[in-house]
């Protein structure tokens, strides 16, 4: 799976990741407490991240979109500027699972962006979606898609738990957290659960 399609709800719209999202990118990397509830503990150079823009949209086993506020007026897109990114990485065709990495701007989380971003890669992992254009992509069919939230990140647990997430264990003392150490809970969400209404919940 490479380039996914373009992704539109009511309020954003998923594209895919281009090198126009750099300086974004760059910024989001510059924002500590993100890098604290996300457990980023890798450096990067501005080089890095240019080339990561321009072209992991077209590498295997993934799909990367740049999340933008981009609602659609009279057939117009209003806003095409980066907000955050989600990932669906890992794709096991065999298996049918991926996992799920969401990321979002400081301004832009707890309005409803990520919970919207979210259910639209599930509905197109599950079950296919149509695009911007009209055109129908049959997306990658999965059964299960997980991820991970570090336990210092309560909010984010409670905003999977409300799409239907569950958890499946705990991964103990995983990140370096100041003085401390944070554990790591694993969840998932099946595709019998999104279908059922778990996702729109």
């Amino acid at each position: 799976m490479t380039r996914g399609p373009v992704l539109l709800g009511e309020m954003v719209q998923l594209r895919p990741i281009e090198a126009r999202d750099a300086d974004r990118m760059w910024e989001s990397l510059q924002d500590p407490e993100s890098r604290r509830l996300t457990g980023t503990t890798a450096s990067f150079t501005r080089e890095q991240i240019d080339e990561w823009t321009a072209t992991i949209s077209d590498r295997p086993g993934r799909v990367d979109w740049s999340i933008t506020s981009g609602a659609v007026r009279d057939g117009q897109l209003v806003s095409d500027e980066m907000i955050g990114e989600i990932v669906l990485n890992e794709i096991d065709a065999a298996a049918r699972s991926a996992n799920l990495r969401l990321a979002l701007l400081p301004n832009y989380r707890g309005r409803g962006y990520g919970r919207e971003a979210i259910y639209e890669v599930l509905r197109f992992a599950f079950d296919g979606t149509t695009d911007v254009d009209g055109r129908r992509h049959g997306g990658p069919h999965l059964h299960r898609v997980s991820l991970d939230v570090l336990g210092i990140n309560p909010r984010a647990r409670m905003l999977y738990e409300s799409l239907g997430f569950r958890e499946e264990g705990r991964l103990r003392d995983v990140y370096p957290d100041g003085d401390g150490w944070s554990d790591t809970i694993v969840m998932s969400i099946l595709e019998d659960e999104f279908r059922a209404g778990a996702g729109t919940s």
